[in-house]
């Protein structure tokens, strides 16, 4: 009876291992691409709120800028590819205008 018990647990074990290996293997890429935008979507907002309740030359405008700045480079280090909110579509450049919300 121990043999068998022991034998069970293994298996549920090696189940277990063999599902969690192939969730992680087929849901890093896309879900660091979705975190990557999910976060450039509310950064992006948070500066849009500033601008509009604080004014484009603001500290608050100016702190979401420079979040801004610096998830695009997170992105770009990532994925070699950011995200462009406003045109609502992933870029393959490095080229984005770090002043574009400025007016």
């Amino acid at each position: 009876m121990p043999n068998r018990l022991k034998f069970g647990n293994t298996a549920k074990l090696a189940t277990a291992m063999a599902a969690l290996a192939g969730f992680l293997a087929f849901s890093s890429t896309p879900v660091r691409a979705d975190d990557c935008q999910g976060k450039t979507e509310k950064i992006d907002h948070n500066l849009h709120e500033a601008i509009a309740h604080h004014g484009p030359d603001s500290k608050e405008a100016a702190h979401w800028r420079d979040e801004l700045a610096a998830q695009r480079e997170r992105c770009w280090n990532a994925d070699h590819r950011w995200w462009d909110e406003d045109a609502h579509k992933w870029r393959t450049e490095h080229d984005w205008d770090a002043h574009d919300h400025d007016h």
